[in-house]
């Protein structure tokens, strides 16, 4: 079925093994029940907000909440895509891109997951290539923009082979202590020195104005 006022569920972004899309009522369950099995190891955090400290059934719900808040809060001016990410016809983790008023500053945040039994093989990279794809490429973004625990060397990893730049540091509290965020940065030139992985969209017509374009 057509849904007719809100194109982005037309939305597609395939990489040779993912594929990112919006999800509706039954891949949300399906993301819900990934992120209730376990997204980190529980000593560790690599989260600035601790919301995977919740019990399994609660992260679950959590996550299927949160993403239908964004599509709730979503406005041209301020919005958060938030896309499940699936391999093999099985959801395995979120990723998002977010911004304010990107009409006029022409920039964006990323954030991602992935469940712990799909980690390692290289899908954080095709799925943060899909999405820096998506704003640079079919949304005219000027620079992208994460960050990264300094102990989280695989998303740092990940950040460095797609070409971000070190951006600073920033002291924040989470789970009632410090720790140290890596800021990073990706802009025009080296996101197209640095593209490796293919990444084909679809259904992007009908959606330019919901990002403020």
């Amino acid at each position: 079925m057509e849904i007719v006022h809100w194109p982005l569920y037309a939305l597609r972004l395939r990489t040779p093994r993912l594929e990112l899309r919006l999800p509706g009522p039954a891949e949300l369950d399906e993301l819900a029940a990934v992120a209730a099995a376990g997204v980190h190891d529980p000593e560790r955090m690599p989260f600035s907000i601790a919301w995977t400290d919740a019990e399994p059934r609660e992260r679950g719900r959590a996550t299927f909440q949160h993403v239908l808040g964004t599509i709730g809060d979503w406005r041209p001016e301020r919005w958060t895509l938030s896309l499940a990410v699936s391999c093999d016809g099985r959801v395995v983790g979120r990723q998002d891109i977010s911004a304010h008023d990107f009409a006029v500053t022409r920039e964006a945040t990323t954030g991602s997951w992935l469940g712990l039994a799909h980690q390692g093989n290289g899908l954080g990279t095709e799925m943060r290539a899909a999405i820096t794809h998506l704003a640079f490429e079919c949304l005219g973004a000027r620079a992208v923009t994460s960050a990264a625990m300094l102990d989280n060397p695989a998303s740092l990893r990940v950040s460095e082979k797609l070409g971000y730049r070190p951006d600073g540091i920033e002291v924040i509290s989470v789970r009632g202590a410090a720790r140290t965020l890596r800021r990073l940065r990706l802009d025009r030139a080296d996101w197209t020195a640095h593209r490796t992985v293919p990444v084909e969209v679809g259904g992007l017509d009908g959606c330019r104005g919901l990002f403020g374009l």
